[in-house]
Parts: C-alpha cells; structure tokens; sequence
C-alpha cells in the first residue's frame, strides 16, 4: 500500500511539473490562437489554430496594472507579417494584455510614408511615427487581412495604428484546423495541418 500511494504521488507530481511547464511555455515561447468566423479568410478558415511566435520582436513584458511595458531582445516588425496584437480600440479593459485579440497584416513601419486617413488623426504628418521621431515608441500601421473586417466582432474597414506595446507576436504555423459546423468525428482538414500562412501580396 506505501508503494502505491508513493508512486501516485510520483505521478501526481510529474503532471503538475508538466502543466506548470505547458503554461510557462504558452506565456514565454508560444502560445495559439484559435481563429473565429469568416473574416480571415482566405489565409486563415474558422477552426484553424495558429501557432504565435511570441519572440519574434521579442518578448512583452508587463504592459499591465503591475508592470510597466518593456520587450526583450526588442526587433521591428516587417511589412507583410501577419501579426497577433491586442486592440487598442478595446476600450473596455485597461490593461493592454486583457484586451481583445486581433490578427493583423502589416502595411508600413515607422518612417513610412501612407496615404492620410481619417480613421486615423495621429497620422497626419503622412509618416507613420516611432522612436527615430522622439515617439514614446515604435507604430505600425495595420490592416485586415480581409476586405471585409478585421475578424468576426468587427466590422470596420480600416487599418489601425498598433503600438508596439500591443504587439504579441507572428502567427507563422497552422497547426491543425477543424470545420466548427461539423461534429468532433468529422470536419478535420487535414490538408491545413502544419501550414504556413500564406498572403497573396505583401
């Protein structure tokens, strides 16, 4: 009986390191998105789970109630990178890591001429802003990866002006995709499994 109750402590114990591990994992390296409605379409179907890179321009940290904002091994976002950001319209939650997920393609980089928007008054020196400008910090202008609207709680047709603070990561991998309309059994696409995004333009 000692034998027993030791090796199911044994094991209780390698599950909850291996938890602790999973979540550490997800909040410092990883973590997945799962993609919801039509909105993202063609690039990402709904059911696709995608896999965000949370290092890709370096790892947020703080931008909460607690900690003030910084990134680790801070590097810019490229033109055309699909990237996972909070909303900054989100006004709802004020804590930047709470707000709503959106997934976004960037249109330009600080330094970066655009075409005036009305959607977007900060740019009205033609220059998407940044650090080079003595901004409090790097811009991207951003945008829909449909015509449509940015995912299935949106409608507008804009593209919005991200801070990097809200800035989580790249989606690079679909890891698997499942039709949400059909049963657990049915309804795989298999020929999603471990793909890569693609857009047609950059």
């Amino acid at each position: 009986m000692p034998k027993v109750k030791s090796q199911l402590l044994k094991t209780l114990i390698t599950l909850a390191v291996a938890i602790v591990a999973m979540l550490l994992f997800r909040a410092a390296v990883v973590t997945v998105c799962c993609v919801e409605g039509e909105a993202l379409q063609p690039v990402f179907l709904a059911g696709d789970r995608v896999l965000v890179n949370r290092w890709s321009y370096g790892l947020r940290t703080g931008g909460n109630s607690l900690l003030s904002y910084n990134r680790l091994w801070r590097s810019p976002v490229e033109r055309g990178d699909i990237v996972m950001v909070n909303d900054p319209t989100d006004s709802l939650r004020t804590s930047v890591d709470e707000r709503r997920v959106l997934l976004l393609r960037c249109k330009a980089v600080p330094g970066d001429k655009v075409t005036p928007s009305t959607h977007n008054p900060s740019l009205s020196t033609h220059v998407v802003p940044g650090r080079y400008s003595c901004a409090d910090m790097d811009y991207y202008l951003m945008e829909p990866l449909s015509p449509f609207s940015l995912n299935s709680q949106l409608s507008t047709l804009h593209s919005l002006l991200i801070p990097e603070d809200h800035i989580i990561g790249r989606a690079f991998l679909i890891i698997y995709s499942h039709d949400p309309a059909q049963s657990l059994l049915d309804g795989w696409r298999t020929d999603r499994f471990f793909t890569v995004p693609v857009l047609n333009d950059k």
